[in-house]
């Protein structure tokens, strides 16, 4: 029986497109939803989001059941989870953009702006990048030496160095993937990173953690 994934629909992420790249990369049954019962039964979840960690964590909070539902299938079940972009963020404990706001914390960190060491880089870091994998990390086998696509004013900052699976540059290193047990967070757009990214994607639907 082919797996289901389901796509978590809160109104702040590029629905129609990461649902697209997943069945590109060989996924058979991918459920956009809001319906905590369906997390409660998918044998994948994936949280994308797009915008400030604000919005999009009040957005998660408001649709009814739905972190319990995600904290019973993930967290206690064990399901392979991916997060993408701000999906990632929120794995964090906090965010600070537009003052402080409680993350799921099942990454220890914390999200802040990026700081502005040159006056040549530019914020939002917006466009293609290396993703340089931290072969010491947890779930740094999913993660290979590549260019991806970045669109972002805020980075993760992780508590344990572990948890860091990947890191870019941009005028200093910035944290492109996050990873523990059977969680991944990146935070690039495997929707909008052509090959590399369906290739990522494609990893995660073997993944068994």
């Amino acid at each position: 029986m082919a797996e289901r994934l389901a796509l978590i629909d809160y109104g702040a992420g590029n629905l129609h497109s990461v649902a697209n790249a997943l069945r590109a990369a060989g996924a058979a049954d991918v459920t956009l939803t809001a319906d905590p019962q369906v997390v409660r039964r998918a044998d994948r979840v994936v949280l994308p989001g797009v915008g400030a960690y604000k919005a999009c964590a009040e957005a998660l909070r408001g649709v009814t059941g739905m972190i319990d539902a995600l904290e019973e299938r993930v967290l206690v079940d064990g399901v392979p989870f991916l997060g993408i972009c701000v999906g990632m963020q929120l794995l964090a404990s906090r965010g600070v953009e537009h003052g402080v706001t409680e993350g799921l914390d099942w990454i220890a960190g914390e999200v802040r702006l990026i700081e502005r060491t040159d006056p040549a880089i530019k914020v939002p870091h917006m466009g293609w990048n290396d993703v340089a994998p931290m072969h010491h990390a947890d779930g740094a086998s999913l993660i290979e030496p590549g260019e991806a696509y970045f669109l972002h004013s805020y980075h993760f900052v992780a508590d344990e160095g572990h948890h860091v699976a990947a890191m870019t540059d941009h005028g200093g290193g910035l944290v492109a993937a996050v990873a523990r047990d059977n969680l991944l967070g990146v935070q690039f757009h495997p929707e909008k990173s052509q090959g590399y990214g369906l290739r990522l994607l494609a990893r995660f639907l073997d993944w068994k953690p």
